[in-house]
């Protein structure tokens, strides 16, 4: 039902595998936030001057390659089955949504814009095997880089924000100087954190640090774009 596409926005803004589906149709640019931890991830990777492939959470390891394979059961995933829909595909986090929105205003023209929220998984954790699923979890950083991303785009005038994302720039620009905080102490941060991750969770509460614009590419790899 176009309902759940959100028609009639130029901004649009839904959460995991279903959201992707419903805004897939219309929207010709879709943007994947997983801030814990794949999009900070592939943003950190990539000022290496690396590049990243995405590997579904259920499949196995690529051949190796020139690009550094990164599994994970929701950005990854996400990235994946995005490359299937023909549409412009980034990911985001909040280091650099100012620079992914520069971009994606300027691939998508007059058409509507995605942002998926990643989400987590109930059920999946760090030693959760490959595969493992559960119901979606929307969470507090996802809701806070997609934000991100949609505040900046109304920034630019890209287009008129669903309620969804309405909600979602609002809740991160009420958040301001406390966003690193939220970010470390929200559960996936403390998750992160309790298995040693410190450092992912540092560079992922960083707001606008980053001019790395990672783009997907035909072959299924990101490269700064």
């Amino acid at each position: 039902m176009t309902v759940f596409a959100q028609s009639g926005y130029g901004l649009r803004l839904d959460w995991g595998t279903e959201g992707l589906a419903a805004l897939s149709g219309d929207c010709r640019v879709l943007v994947v936030v997983d801030v814990l931890s794949f999009s900070t991830r592939v943003d950190l990777l990539l000022a290496e001057g690396r590049r990243v492939r995405p590997v579904r959470w259920a499949e196995p390891d690529p051949p190796p390659g020139d690009a550094v394979p990164l599994r994970s059961p929701n950005g990854a995933t996400l990235s994946a089955q995005a490359s299937a829909t023909g549409a412009h595909v980034l990911t985001a986090c909040l280091r650099n949504a100012a620079a992914v929105a520069r971009a994606v205003a300027q691939l998508a023209g007059e058409a509507p814009i995605g942002i998926v929220a990643g989400g987590e998984r109930w059920g999946v954790d760090l030693a959760a095997r490959p595969g493992a699923e559960g119901p979606l979890r929307p969470c507090a950083e996802d809701h806070l880089g997609a934000g991100a991303v949609v505040a900046a785009l109304l920034d630019l005038g890209a287009g008129d924000a669903s309620p969804e994302a309405s909600l979602a720039a609002l809740t991160f620009r009420a958040a301001g100087e406390r966003i690193g905080a939220l970010v470390a102490e929200c559960v996936s941060g403390r998750e992160l954190r309790a298995h040693g991750e410190r450092h992912v969770v540092k560079h992922a509460g960083a707001v606008g640090v980053s001019a790395v614009v990672p783009v997907l590419g035909g072959d299924g790899v990101y490269r700064h774009g």
